[in-house]
């Protein structure tokens, strides 16, 4: 479940207070909750539409006191009266909310907050969470989306450490970092969990865009996630606690040293007058950058979309623009306003003075590839969420079908190659074992055991060479149900509290088995085992045009976990992937 509103923030929102509260002048809004001018504006607009914004909370009282002075001043919209009730609510509690509307769920974001509603505007900090929600949730297409606020995401350094970079004179690359990272004299890194935050998922998509421009394998790839994933911390209060805490060497040396961060985090710290200030670097290839999209929910109406579009046009403006900078964000364009304390060393986009046309930032999202977030953000937790896997491939005979867009390789081909990419993810945290199953495999089943379920620390090479063996059977058929109730049995007899329990079938069919157990009394039986005590996740990876969707969801609706259905076999690779990024987060 995500955090609860006002409670161990993600992100704080007390630096600048005292310069946004100078500016809310001319109402005092009573009781926190809707604020409107209808009597303040006379004559100037009748009738009433109210207007919810959510926005991410070091944004909302620059909103708020710039929504405020504008219905204080008789803003409307087509004549109407409108009023505003701004939320300050962390992005990824209201993305676990909208997911939750819509069915579907976020890598990491975990259960929604119960006690939260989808607004009509919704500001989060990044154009990624809608990116994100629309590549699961066809119906979540927001409009608007333009920018109204920016924010670099820098990589945060302990200033006696980044001197060594040649900060602030020389300009440092993602590869000059990543070396560091690697080798036996890497960094002490750390970054907020990337599925749960966007300034940590933004240095993620540095970082791996830098190890494959320097050649690097899948495994050089997984290696470097690795080292940036020691130093994680749920919530980004927890990974700013790890910097120095005193400027000597020992502390210097035992400290975090280095984090992606937005650049309004490093101004905040350093305002505290740390023993230790950080350095922002301004790492290239640019990152992307926190953008706080304007996005006007789905099924809002056209009078709230009105309402919604006039709001938006009273945040462009120079007031607004001073505000942020009290807050430490700039204006979309990258330029900023009065009282902005840039760090050492920030780079102002319009190359001077802040412009004159402040909020000229055009759209958010500009850029962001759906599939690169996903794969991202799918190696990234198969890497870092130690799982107890028992992968179950079908060998019956339409495997053997010829795909042409891989060179008219065989589906069990395509799919094998799959599975040995992914093996080479896990680590030997993991623990994993290999069954196949058709019909009629031996001693009266359907499948067949190759490896027992065991640590990768011992039996990866039996995996390996027991992959590379499987071979279709050309007359058989799939017997799915019996498989797949024994497979459930198999690992939750063995089930282990320290990890993610789960089985990933890959599967070319449905079930057509007559001799073994029917719909209805497997799923009874699933549901007589299953015990939230000791879930087990069940992930089945369809394949083709011949996998029965429905049939394969009524079993995942019992045991937990999700059906994911290609047509095109040559994209297994990146839906077992995001298979396993859906995974709930192992115990720790």
């Amino acid at each position: 479940m995500g955090p609860v509103p006002g409670r161990h923030r993600m992100r704080s929102n007390h630096r600048g207070a005292g310069a946004i509260a100078a500016a809310m002048a001319l109402v005092v809004v009573v009781g926190g909750s809707w604020f409107g001018y209808r009597e303040l504006a006379g004559s100037r607009c009748t009738g009433e539409v109210k207007l919810s914004v959510a926005a991410s909370p070091e944004i909302a009282p620059a909103v708020r006191s710039t929504v405020e002075s504008w219905s204080a001043g008789g803003g409307s919209a087509d004549g109407t009266c409108v009023v505003v009730d701004v939320s300050e609510v962390n992005s990824v509690d209201m993305a676990a909310v909208i997911a939750a509307q819509h069915d579907v769920g976020l890598a990491g974001v975990g259960s929604a907050n119960g006690t939260l509603e989808v607004p009509d505007v919704w500001l989060p900090d990044s154009s990624t969470w809608l990116v994100r929600l629309k590549t699961l949730a066809p119906g979540f297409n927001p409009a608007d989306g333009g920018s109204v606020a920016r924010s670099p995401v820098v990589a945060a350094m302990p200033e006696p450490l980044a001197e060594s970079f040649g900060w602030p004179d020389k300009n440092v690359g993602w590869a000059d970092l990543l070396k560091r990272i690697t080798t036996g004299t890497g960094l002490r890194t750390g970054i907020v969990e990337p599925t749960r935050d966007a300034a940590g998922l933004s240095g993620l998509l540095s970082l791996g865009a830098a190890a494959g421009a320097e050649g690097g394998s899948q495994q050089a790839q997984t290696a470097a996630l690795r080292s940036l994933a020691i130093g994680r911390s749920a919530l980004r209060d927890d990974l700013v606690a790890k910097f120095p805490q005193a400027s000597d060497a020992a502390s210097l040396a035992s400290g975090l040293n280095v984090a992606p961060l937005s650049e309004e985090d490093v101004i905040e710290y350093n305002a505290k007058k740390p023993p230790v200030p950080l350095a922002a670097l301004y790492v290239e290839p640019t990152p992307a950058p926190l953008d706080y999209p304007f996005a006007i929910m789905p099924g809002t109406d056209p009078a709230r979309t009105a309402a919604a579009e006039a709001v938006h046009d009273a945040l462009d403006s120079g007031t607004f623009r001073d505000l942020l900078g009290a807050q430490g964000l700039r204006s979309p364009d990258g330029t900023w306003g009065a009282g902005f304390s840039a760090p050492t060393g920030a780079p102002s986009p319009a190359g001077g003075p802040p412009s004159p046309t402040p909020n000229a930032g055009g759209k958010a999202a500009g850029g962001l590839d759906p599939a690169t977030l996903d794969r991202s953000l799918a190696t990234w937790t198969a890497v870092t969420a130690p799982g107890r896997m028992l992968a179950v491939m079908d060998v019956s005979g339409s495997m053997l079908e010829r795909v042409p867009e891989a060179d008219n390789a065989s589906r069990m081909a395509v799919t094998l190659a799959a599975a040995q990419a992914g093996l080479s993810l896990f680590d030997d945290s993991w623990a994993l074992g290999l069954w196949t199953f058709s019909t009629d495999l031996g001693g009266g089943k359907d499948w067949r055991e190759l490896v027992p379920i065991g640590p990768l620390s011992s039996n990866r090479s039996q995996a390996l060479a027991a992959l590379k063996s499987i071979t279709p059977k050309p007359d058989g058929d799939t017997g799915l149900y019996d498989t797949m109730l024994a497979a459930y049995k198999e690992v939750q007899e063995g089930w282990a509290a320290d990890r993610v329990n789960s089985i990933v079938m890959f599967t070319d069919g449905r079930n057509d088995d007559d001799n073994g157990v029917d719909e209805q009394t497997l799923l009874a039986q699933l549901k007589d085992l299953a015990d939230p005590r000791r879930p087990v996740q069940v992930i089945i990876l369809g394949i083709g045009d011949g996998v029965d969707e429905g049939q394969l969801k009524r079993i995942t609706d019992v045991t937990g976990g999700g059906v994911f259905v290609t047509k095109d076999p040559t994209k297994i690779g990146d839906i077992f992937l995001k298979a396993l990024a859906l995974r709930p987060a192992a115990p720790r």
